[in-house]
């Protein structure tokens, strides 16, 4: 006689895999507990709690020719809410490339949003990372031992590039971390259940990961979904990142359009989309 399957709540999933919600004044973001115990204030936002009409009430935190720019600053202002001390935030211009920005100190990281790189690294207090998505991979990086953290954005280009191993780099050049010291939490993104990939893609990843078949489940001729999560958690793991410290959020960005903006979905539909942000700085930085 066959057992019933457990049933358990998306509460009860994300926890088994090291995330919960936080809700602050009608904002919700996820948080990965692992890496907040391992020293640094972290979140993935969603699209509620905001003034923005997309197409009401939303959270946009970026793509500022999609939205007037006091919605978006006002988004920001709630977002930062949730987490307690004086944060700036340093976000980027992504390029979908590989280069990994250093911020040095808090008078650097309003000029962050002018440069051209993919993810940013930093030892330096009272900064908030961020990167911006609407479907690609957030992956935020913590190094428990010297402090140092990275918000890294890995679409499938930047995937295909192995750019959370150039993070990883950055990092050991700039303040000595070792992989094996580092929390990596991976965030809400466009995953293979709903992300087809036509044959730039397929090649893309055929050419960089030798086994790419694994992340490619075929749909129709030369087209397949992706699994960008499971490729992204290879990369940490060939860069020496143990696989007990790097959590995935189980949530699909273009299937929980209550939760997530997504630019596939959306700009199709609509014509424009929101930007999600996650967000990693250094706990305790008084």
């Amino acid at each position: 006689m066959s057992m019933p399957m457990e049933t358990i709540t998306e509460t009860e999933a994300l926890a088994r895999t090291g995330f919960h919600w936080r809700v602050r004044d009608g904002v919700r973001a996820l948080v990965c507990a692992p890496l907040e115990q391992a020293g640094f204030v972290n979140a993935f936002s969603t699209r509620m709690g905001g003034v923005s009409p997309m197409p009401h009430d939303a959270l946009n935190l970026a793509g500022f020719s999609d939205d007037a720019a006091e919605n978006i600053h006002e988004n920001r202002r709630r977002f930062l809410q949730l987490f307690n001390g004086t944060w700036t935030l340093a976000a980027t211009w992504q390029v979908h490339g590989t280069d990994v920005c250093v911020v040095r100190e808090q008078a650097d990281a309003a000029q962050t949003e002018q440069q051209h790189c993919d993810a940013l690294t930093t030892y330096a207090p009272h900064i908030l990372l961020g990167v911006k998505t609407a479907d690609c991979v957030p992956v935020l990086l913590g190094d428990a031992r010297t402090r140092a953290c990275a918000a890294v954005h890995a679409g499938w280009r930047g995937t295909a590039s192995s750019i959370v191993a150039h993070a990883l780099a950055r990092m050991r050049a700039e303040y000595g971390t070792a992989a094996a010291d580092v929390h990596a939490a991976i965030g809400p993104a466009a995953l293979a259940c709903c992300y087809e990939v036509g044959r730039e893609v397929i090649e893309a990843f055929r050419a960089h990961f030798q086994s790419a078949d694994e992340l490619l489940t075929p749909t129709r001729p030369n087209h397949a979904r992706i699994d960008l999560h499971r490729a992204n958690r290879a990369q940490l793991r060939a860069a020496g990142v143990p696989a007990a410290q790097i959590h995935t959020a189980p949530l699909c960005t273009i299937c929980r359009p209550e939760l997530f903006f997504s630019y596939r979905r959306e700009k199709r539909l609509y014509g424009r989309t929101g930007r999600l942000l996650a967000v990693v700085g250094m706990m305790n930085a008084e």
